[in-house]
């Protein structure tokens, strides 16, 4: 019986902890939406004098701020540099929270950029959303994190021999068998 609700406190636990995935991954779309918005304003100024003189190229106004006789043009060409930089990270962050659920989870999980993903992790307000994908992985998280806790916990048992011994039934003792 201990086993029975050892098995739902995992279960629930495991559906607890499922249900905030698709919270996450929108609060980290969120916040990456939010810092391109920001990023992308900073930066009019310098693409209307990009898209002026360079074609829009934003790589060779820093260029031609790094080539210049100008003591300030070429410091202020290391924050232009910078702010450019930036840009192209979040667009690239951006595009990849554009994708399908799995595609985001897949990011989130092994590409995602470390300082928005601490950001956002730091901010987070756990939730629990009764959205269609939040009910699925909380029950698929659930069911998983019970599985695995079901086949350790027996997996040690078997191996030391604590279990369950199989009692002989009665026609299991009838000699003639």
């Amino acid at each position: 019986m201990f086993r029975g609700y050892l098995r739902l406190v995992v279960f629930a636990f495991g559906l607890l902890v499922g249900v905030q995935v698709p919270g996450f991954v929108d609060d980290y779309a969120k916040r990456v939406a939010a810092h391109r918005a920001e990023s992308e304003e900073s930066l009019l100024g310098f693409r209307e004098t990009a898209a002026k003189f360079f074609n829009g190229d934003l790589n060779a106004l820093v260029a031609h701020y790094r080539a210049s006789t100008d003591e300030v043009m070429r410091s202020d060409a290391d924050s232009i540099g910078h702010l450019v930089a930036r840009a192209e990270l979040l667009e690239s962050e951006w595009l990849a929270m554009q994708g399908p659920w799995y595609a985001q989870i897949w990011h989130l999980a092994t590409d995602a950029d470390q300082a928005l993903l601490q950001e956002t992790y730091d901010a987070y307000a756990y939730q629990v959303l009764l959205a269609p994908q939040a009910i699925y992985w909380g029950l698929g998280v659930g069911v998983v994190l019970a599985w695995l806790a079901e086949l350790l916990a027996l997996g040690i048992g078997w191996t030391l021999g604590i279990g369950r011994r199989h009692k002989p039934i009665a026609y299991e003792k009838r000699h003639w068998r």
